[in-house]
């Protein structure tokens, strides 16, 4: 009965956003709400769970997505963005331009959370696109696909991260087995399923599409860079040092503070106003009016994403996971093979991939003892489920339509699609290993 709620609540909200044409942020709290009384949570509970929902997908997110939307307006309307397509271009040439992405999102992909990965890169990927002419979703997939794997494969991630303990996995033997695995992976679901898309049409966000300036007006190419890539270098380093060297407990303590991806984003982003703005003759004023800009260009992006994690929410508090792992616990398969379909069912009717993570590591804890099986594969073999089908539950699938500019249908065919390829390339992976351990 649980799962036919869950599809039913599903269906009626991709119902309402695809044929009533209703906003995707009311849409979603229409059925957040339908769904906590149907599914048993009290009335007077709901709606908490609903304000919870969202409080804590906007906590996490509205720093982040505001400050990376002021940074990558900057780096277009001050030549940055185009002084990098022109770096990328000449560097790796056009034929191997996906490739090119595929790296960019795996080696920034390692020590950043998909969220902040996206916000970071995306306008880099629009710019690429501008300046080629090239479809934006045959460019962005491949990246995003890097994104997607070291996120539910490798630490120092979340959901992988979490589980090693929970399983007594090595996190090194785990980081060399997801790196493994990642790289075919990502070949796959990135530039060959890439080839695939070239046919969706995509006008990415306005705030995002560089002006085109004369050679002569641009910011130098190692200044828009390393402005451009600050964030990523400054969390690198501050992830780096406290393992490289041994620092003195506030040292680490001020370390964690400038780490935090709120804090190295409010920094790129001051930095960029003078090494993009003020240095290169723009005012303040002009500067600020960009700023004022790009927040209102990614408003409806927040409330979308915010009303995801309200339903995602409202499943959680009403128990839809622990009911789907209890049906599915019984079964008699390959333990590997089973750890990833709880997270995959888990994923698919939840959204989230840290709860479907963790929701089948509680599961499969006790029945690793038991059947011998793997520890660190059994990580990856979750991580790699808990990425199954990414659709309209997922916060992460209305990012990348609203910043792609997509229908549901083409987001379907391109993001879902490529999500379960890293799914389903990941378990493979996995058995594969499985065979040589």
């Amino acid at each position: 009965m649980t799962l036919l709620i869950v599809a039913v609540c599903i269906t009626v909200l991709i119902v309402l956003i695809t044929w009533a044409r209703f906003n995707p942020f009311l849409a979603f709290l229409v059925v957040s709400i339908g769904a906590g009384l149907w599914l048993g949570i009290p009335a007077g509970s709901v709606m908490a769970s609903v304000q919870k929902g969202i409080g804590d997908m906007l906590g996490s997110l509205v720093i982040i997505i505001c400050l990376g939307a002021m940074l990558g307006k900057l780096v277009a309307e001050s030549g940055a963005a185009q002084q990098i397509a022109d770096t990328l271009i000449r560097t790796f040439g056009q034929r191997y331009l996906l490739w090119a992405m595929s790296l960019t999102g795996f080696i920034v992909g390692i020590p950043l959370f998909y969220n902040v990965g996206f916000v970071l890169l995306v306008p880099l990927v629009f710019s690429v696109v501008y300046q080629t002419k090239l479809p934006a979703v045959y460019v962005g997939i491949p990246l995003l696909a890097a994104l997607s794997v070291t996120h539910g494969f490798l630490p120092p991630h979340p959901s992988p991260t979490a589980l090693v303990p929970q399983f007594n996995a090595s996190m090194g033997l785990t980081l060399i087995y997801g790196l493994i695995i990642a790289i075919p992976t990502i070949l796959i679901a990135g530039p060959l399923f890439a080839q695939t898309l070239k046919k969706i049409k995509s006008q990415p966000l306005q705030t995002f599409q560089p002006k085109k300036l004369e050679v002569q007006q641009l910011p130098g190419a190692v200044n828009s860079l390393l402005t451009a890539l600050l964030p990523v270098l400054l969390l690198l380093l501050t992830t780096a040092l406290p393992w490289a060297v041994n620092l003195p407990a506030t040292t680490t303590n001020w370390l964690r503070f400038v780490g935090d991806p709120a804090i190295v984003m409010l920094l790129s982003l001051l930095i960029a106003t003078w090494s993009l703005g003020t240095y290169q003759g723009k005012s303040l004023k002009e500067i600020m009016g960009f700023y004022g800009d790009a927040v209102k260009d990614v408003a409806l992006i927040l409330l979308v994403v915010s009303g995801a994690g309200a339903l995602k929410q409202v499943f959680m508090d009403s128990g839809v996971s622990d009911a789907i792992a209890r049906s599915l616990q019984g079964w008699t398969i390959n333990p590997l093979v089973l750890g990833w379909l709880i997270a995959a069912i888990i994923r698919v009717c939840v959204g989230s991939a840290t709860v479907a993570g963790l929701t089948a590591a509680g599961i499969m804890a006790p029945i690793i003892v038991s059947t011998g099986a793997d520890p660190n594969l059994m990580v990856i073999a979750i991580g790699a489920g808990s990425l199954m089908f990414s659709h309209v539950n997922d916060a992460g699938f209305w990012m990348y339509k609203e910043y792609f500019n997509l229908s549901i249908k083409d987001t379907i065919r391109s993001w879902s699609l490529m999500e379960t390829l890293v799914a389903v390339m990941g378990l493979l992976g996995v058995l594969i290993l499985n065979l040589f351990i």
